[in-house]
């Protein structure tokens, strides 16, 4: 079914020509080099050094439906689960997983590129979530994502919080 879901969405990007609302990140064989193009035509845009901008990830309300179009800034992406957490979309912010359900869906998420700020200077409300390819830990790591949280990161750090691209049935 994945390999069905993977034809289908490269079969709409050579057919239309045209940037997609929004991508099925799970669904790519090499997501940095989807990451590495955001940052590129941001870089191109706004005349940045490639070497001094970064990827920040901001999760949205909507699903991949609810959405009317591309971005104009960065890239809508779709398919991540978050393991050992849950997604609140109502106060955007990570809170305690339900019991037997391991890896809920996670709505829209628009990737872009800005300036590189010290990771120390991260948002305080936020957990650096490092999101990964499969359950794998690991060589799978594709970048880093700042969620939201009421509590201190470091109860999300002990828990093993990360965002999945692919999970096992």
């Amino acid at each position: 079914e994945i390999h069905v879901d993977r034809h289908r969405q490269l079969n709409e990007w050579i057919t239309d020509l045209a940037v997609p609302r929004s991508t099925w990140i799970s669904g790519l064989s090499n997501p940095q080099a989807f990451l590495t193009a955001v940052m590129q035509v941001a870089a191109r845009k706004n005349e940045w050094a490639l070497d001094r901008i970064a990827i920040v990830a901001e999760v949205t309300k909507k699903d991949v439906e609810e959405l009317e179009g591309p971005s104009r800034e960065g890239s809508y992406i779709h398919g991540l689960f978050l393991e050992g957490a849950k997604w609140d979309a109502s106060a955007a912010v990570m809170e305690e997983p339900t019991l037997k359900d391991l890896h809920p869906p996670m709505p829209v998420i628009i990737i872009k590129a800005e300036p590189a700020v010290d990771r120390a200077s991260a948002p305080r409300d936020a957990y650096q979530c490092p999101v990964y390819q499969t359950q794998q830990r690991g060589v799978t790591y594709v970048f880093t994502a700042d969620l939201r949280t009421k509590v201190p990161a470091a109860k999300w750090i002990i828990a093993g919080v990360a965002l999945l691209m692919d999970v096992a049935s």
